[in-house]
């Protein structure tokens, strides 16, 4: 079935709780912030509809929420590269050291410790997330090239749009745990760590997938349990907005739900791939055929090799040489 324990994938997120509780508030902020967004749009909209006459207030109220939703997504476009800088790289530092049996502070502590450890392997936070970019754009080539197994074979679209969504899911989490690789190999530039990192996810991606759709099922199905929990009271507060925008009460739950998934099932998932990934590629070297392969397929995984040339000390910061990634924790 899977390769990873429940047990440790449960133990290593309680132990990282600070950055469990740090995620919650930021991600029911983020949350409210949609909908305080919308709301306050809804009621702008809804006043200046009065002046129109008849149903004008419904459609000032809707066009006024739409607008405030589309300004809260201004908003957070701006800051999302701090919050990747913060909320998933120190996390997912903290849960990999864990991992490889190392030792974290509590509280607080274990916050700015983690974090500490991302600034020692990128000194700026638009370097980490132009790599997170980059990272992101091999795995969608990745996702074309999985595909191709069923994507040859006639009339099974549907099979292939499913194969689709689940793997985008499934390997949705490959950018944290390729960041969590970088983070080990302190005396690789970071740019070759995680071509090294990818080629070693490709190479084994037999093993990894499986692991990863069960993960991906599982976000499923606790997603919808909780937007379904949720999506009763949601109603309820889009019946205060002005017009009574029904509609608003099951985007209101989804953005809920959302939240809640990224601060409460996406550690899990985490967790329990980074134990699979390290169960993979250990004892492994990456494999040529595997990386020029890459090469051909993604040009996001070219240009990780094209901005950071082998041989050449990438901007990132240095750090002291690192411990075999491949080795046993």
């Amino acid at each position: 079935m899977w390769d990873f324990s429940v047990a440790t994938t449960i133990a290593l997120v309680l132990r990282t709780w600070p950055f469990v509780l740090l995620r919650l508030v930021v991600h029911v902020g983020i949350a409210f912030g949609f909908i305080a967004g919308t709301g306050a749009g809804a009621g702008i909209g809804w006043a200046i509809g009065l002046a129109f006459g008849e149903d004008g207030e419904i459609t000032g109220a809707l066009i006024g929420a739409l607008a405030g939703f589309g300004l809260v997504c201004g908003v957070l476009w701006w800051v999302r590269q701090y919050l990747i800088y913060l909320v998933k790289a120190g996390h997912v530092a903290a849960m990999d050291a864990l991992l490889r049996g190392g030792t974290l502070p509590g509280g607080q502590d274990q916050i700015s410790y983690a974090v500490a450890m991302v600034k020692a392997r990128f000194l700026e936070v638009n370097l980490l997330f132009g790599l997170d970019l980059l990272i992101r754009g091999v795995v969608r080539a990745l996702v074309g090239i999985l595909n191709l197994v069923t994507g040859w074979i006639p009339g099974f679209k549907t099979l292939n749009d499913f194969v689709s969504a689940v793997l985008k899911i499934a390997l949705g989490l490959v950018d944290e745990v390729i960041l969590a690789y970088i983070i080990r190999r302190e005396g690789e530039p970071p740019a070759q760590a995680a071509r090294d990192g990818l080629v070693l996810y490709a190479q084994n991606a037999g093993a990894l997938i499986r692991n990863a759709v069960w993960i991906a099922l599982f976000e499923y199905a606790a997603t919808a349990l909780i937007f379904l929990f949720l999506l009763g009271p949601a109603i309820g507060l889009a019946y205060a907005l002005p017009g009574g925008l029904t509609g608003f009460g099951v985007v209101f739950a989804a953005i809920l739900a959302w939240a809640l998934k990224a601060a409460l099932i996406e550690p899990l998932s985490i967790a329990a791939l980074l134990q699979a990934y390290d169960i993979a590629i250990r004892g492994q070297t990456p494999d040529p055929d595997w990386t020029a392969r890459l090469d051909g397929a993604s040009s996001a995984f070219r240009d990780l090799a094209a901005r950071f040339p082998s041989g050449r000390r990438a901007p990132w910061g240095p750090g002291p040489a690192g411990t075999d990634p491949a080795a046993p924790a």
